[in-house]
């Protein structure tokens, strides 16, 4: 067994030592002045952030994929940013992608000892044909899950790119990453547990991955998310604004455009902007990348 108590992760939090006898009102202001590590956190690791998302944003230009792989709350969170890239974005279902310690009956139940197992993390790269069009992104609070090394080291067999994130400095725990990450947090509030500032700060550190690696992408205009699909009423009346705010129409003429237009916003905007049928606009979006920005410009 290994000893992991060199890891910030893992050491006692002086700040919430008495957090037993603390009045809640006093517990919460000493948990949000936590939280607040967590941004500043993510803040201190911009630059690696950003090395990381024009890494992944190159990838998938290329028609490759993302792939997090993570354990416990790591991999539940990098289920729940890559589940929530098609609907947000229009991203394929196969773009984005989590490997879970365990697989998918973790999210619902706890399977801490799957964490250790190296065999299976080589067989979820197997299984998922990882390649070098793709990144494979590892995540683990404390730096050392054996699921994750293993499946980076599998990655970087079969000439992937990775990418690594943990909330411990290098020197705590190394890795051998093509972009390593650390949102170095410190001490939890309840010691070890890292579902508190180092979920928090893994939470923001993949929702500024995927959301800017999308936008690289060009399915963000401005800050309006353009590639969204008018799959339920809420998304249908957001789909409707966008068009009616894009293009200076009403909303009737807007929902005429996105029926017109197969549901695609961009394709709408397009032909209203520009004065052509849906099929044209489709074409000048093509031929610009699908990048609406372009398409209204050249």
């Amino acid at each position: 067994m290994s000893d992991r108590s060199h890891l910030a992760t893992e050491r006692s939090n002086e700040r919430t030592r008495d957090l037993d006898r603390m009045t809640v009102a006093e517990a919460l202001a000493v948990l949000s002045e936590e939280d607040a590590r967590a941004v500043e956190a993510v803040a201190e690791a911009r630059e690696d952030i950003a090395r990381a998302v024009e890494l992944v944003a190159a990838r998938l230009a290329r028609g490759g994929r993302l792939l997090y792989v993570g354990a416990g709350t790591s991999g539940r969170l990098g289920m729940l940013d890559a589940v929530e890239c098609p609907p947000t974005f229009h991203a394929g279902p196969e773009t984005v992608q989590a490997i879970l310690a365990g697989g998918d009956a973790a999210l619902l139940s706890s399977s801490e000892g799957a964490e250790d197992s190296r065999e299976e993390a080589v067989r979820a790269i197997a299984a998922r044909e990882v390649g070098e069009a793709d990144v494979v992104f590892g995540i683990t609070a404390g730096g050392t899950t054996p699921f994750v090394h293993a499946a980076l080291a599998e990655a970087r067999r079969r000439c992937a790119a990775t990418v690594f994130l943990a909330c411990v400095p290098h020197a705590e725990a190394a890795d051998d990453a093509d972009v390593s990450i650390r949102a170095v947090t410190g001490p939890e509030a309840v010691t070890g547990s890292t579902r508190l500032k180092a979920g928090t700060a893994t939470k923001l550190v993949l929702n500024a991955v995927s959301t800017l690696v999308m936008v690289r992408l060009g399915k963000v205009f401005g800050n309006r998310m353009v590639d969204v699909r008018p799959t339920n009423a809420k998304l249908a009346d957001r789909a409707e604004r966008l068009v009616m705010e894009l293009a200076g129409v009403d909303r009737e003429p807007a929902r005429a455009l996105l029926e017109a237009s197969e549901g695609s916003v961009k394709v709408a905007v397009v032909a209203a902007r520009l004065g052509l049928d849906a099929d044209a606009a489709a074409q000048r979006l093509e031929a610009c990348e699908g990048f609406l920005a372009r398409a209204l410009e050249s």
